[in-house]
């Protein structure tokens, strides 16, 4: 089989693989990755193989190590499982020898490229930092050229093709919905056609752009209290403390702890805590969902809190009266077990929050 016909076969086993998957389930990807590759060449075991029986050499220099470069696709069916297929280029490594008898030297270039199939498995850390791990094929083409200033070679060129395995781990993260960077280490198994099988190794840094976007997380309503029934001159209505629960959503930007301005919402809330009656001491805090570490979330929450306390204290309530904390994941609202990440998102929405304990409000009852 030759390497186009293999190479479209593994483009076919890509597509093919994620026809089982709907756009809402999973998302495409394309990447580029560069960086520096090495090989594990036994030059001394190669030389005796192209060189006439009994010609002696010595190893002058070896040149291991070159540029190396990969351009890939790939689909993410769930945040945790990815099928990805691409070509790679590993460069070329070089030595030279010198021969005793006859009076000369030789040397030799091999150069590798070829295309691989992977399955890919990341594990999220945070929102944005997650690890991977990746195990599968590649099908190599491996070039060897040769000179002499002896005649002691008996060939000058040699080529061939074959499929072995490759793996590889590493670290993404992303900026953004749709841009991502990777860090990765990678060992490819390849035949170098004429002694042995050896391994290249790339350590290379890319970019991802993924197709399509994230949607949106609703954002979290809370409903008012019913209004009282009209009655014939009613008597004025107590004072009633309540808990205010906002949403992360209306509050701040994706993983930020900046409050967005304008908060009519929070003005409202200031101008009751100044009023008459309001407690003296009022408690503000902050909650995660369940993403990212419990540490995390633990700072984050803390930040969120204060952020809403220092807007509070900006619109002329004493400092005093304000107490922030954060309780990260703690007392989920909902239980989600979606699979999708971007539905998981969604469904924690109402996780992520800001309460705000001991405000009085005082509603009027017209008649």
């Amino acid at each position: 089989m030759t390497f186009m016909k293999k190479a479209n076969l593994l483009a076919c086993a890509l597509v093919a693989a994620t026809s089982y998957a709907s756009a809402d389930d999973g998302r495409w990807y394309l990447g580029g990755n560069i960086g520096e590759t090495e090989s594990d060449l036994n030059i001394e075991r190669q030389a005796s193989n192209i060189t006439q029986v009994g010609t002696t050499h010595t190893l002058n220099s070896l040149d291991d190590t070159d540029r190396g470069y990969k351009l890939y696709a790939g689909y993410e069916f769930n945040p945790y499982i990815a099928l990805e297929g691409g070509y790679f280029d590993l460069g070329e490594f070089t030595y030279n020898t010198t021969t005793a008898s006859p009076t000369g030297g030789f040397g030799g270039k091999l150069e590798l490229r070829g295309i691989n199939l992977d399955v890919v498995a990341s594990v999220p850390f945070t929102e944005k930092l997650s690890g991977f791990a990746r195990a599968g094929v590649n099908y190599a083409e491996a070039k060897n050229h040769f000179g002499s200033t002896a005649a002691v070679l008996t060939r000058m060129s040699d080529k061939g093709r074959d499929l072995n395995g490759k793996i590889g781990v590493g670290l993404q993260y992303a900026f953004n919905d749709n841009w991502a960077m990777r860090l990765e280490a990678e060992r490819y198994r390849f035949n170098d056609e004429i002694s042995q099988m050896a391994d290249a190794h790339m350590y290379s840094l890319g970019v991802v752009y993924r197709f399509g976007s994230k949607p949106a997380p609703a954002a979290v309503v809370v409903a008012p209290p019913p209004a009282p029934a009209p009655v014939v001159a009613p008597p004025p209505p107590a004072p009633k403390f309540e808990k205010y629960t906002l949403s992360a959503t209306e509050l701040f930007a994706f993983d930020s702890s900046a409050v967005n301005v304008p908060q009519p919402k929070l003005q409202e809330i200031a101008n009751a805590i100044k009023g008459p009656g309001s407690p003296e001491k009022i408690v503000v805090t902050g909650y995660t969902d369940r993403l990212g570490s419990e540490e995390y979330n633990q700072k984050l929450s803390e930040r969120r809190a204060q952020a809403v306390k220092d807007y509070i204290v900006g619109q002329g309530v004493s400092a005093d009266r304000l107490v922030a904390e954060g309780k990260g994941e703690a007392d989920p609202i909902v239980q989600c077990n979606d699979k999708n990440k971007a539905e998981l998102i969604k469904c924690l929405a109402p996780n992520r929050r800001v309460e705000i304990d001991e405000v009085k409000i005082v509603r009027e009852v017209k008649p």
